[in-house]
């Protein structure tokens, strides 16, 4: 029976997981996204935002349990630097998964997890206004009158131009 087994194995052994999600871990820090797919996304979250909740409180001790987890210099560098200065002040929720779709060759989800506070794209797109529901009839109507107004102003525009021409050739003559 599997009670109270929820951890995800990835079909390989401890030491080459540990391995496998050190390096996932390391390259999030250092490149802020990351594409992979979404079992590994899933859980690279749950290994990597501990570590940013243990690097807001710059100590040595910190330094050395986040050091034992990616086991990169330049990543545990990154992390007490620029992450935590943007991240500092949230209570959680560093990272963001957003699904790609799958992979042609074995059909695998594809997602990209990203530091939430780095993607520039959505920290300044506006909130879109939401679109008051129309009923089917009024649609119709108004759909219609916008159609009939432009009727309405072209014929008008063609007789005045059919008007200049008359003026113009009396007076020729």
């Amino acid at each position: 029976m599997r009670h109270n087994k929820k951890f995800n194995h990835l079909g390989r052994t401890a030491d080459h997981r540990a391995a496998l999600l050190s390096n996932l871990a390391s390259s999030l820090i250092e490149h802020k996204r990351i594409t992979t797919t979404l079992a590994k996304a899933k859980a690279l979250k749950k290994y990597v935002e501990p570590l940013i909740t243990k690097a807001k409180n710059d100590t040595t001790n910190s330094r050395r349990v986040v050091f034992r987890y990616l086991q990169n210099k330049e990543a545990v560098k990154e992390l007490f630097g620029a992450v935590i200065t943007k991240v500092g002040d949230r209570p959680g929720g560093y990272t963001r998964i957003i699904k790609l779709g799958v992979r042609q060759g074995d059909a695998a989800p594809i997602a990209f997890i990203e530091l939430v506070d780095f993607d520039e794209n959505m920290a300044k797109a506006p909130k879109a206004e939401k679109k008051t529901r129309r009923s089917r009839r009024g649609g119709k109507k108004a759909a219609a009158e916008t159609a009939a107004a432009p009727a309405t102003e072209a014929p008008a525009a063609e007789t005045a131009d059919a008007d200049k021409p008359a003026e113009e050739a009396p007076k020729a003559e």
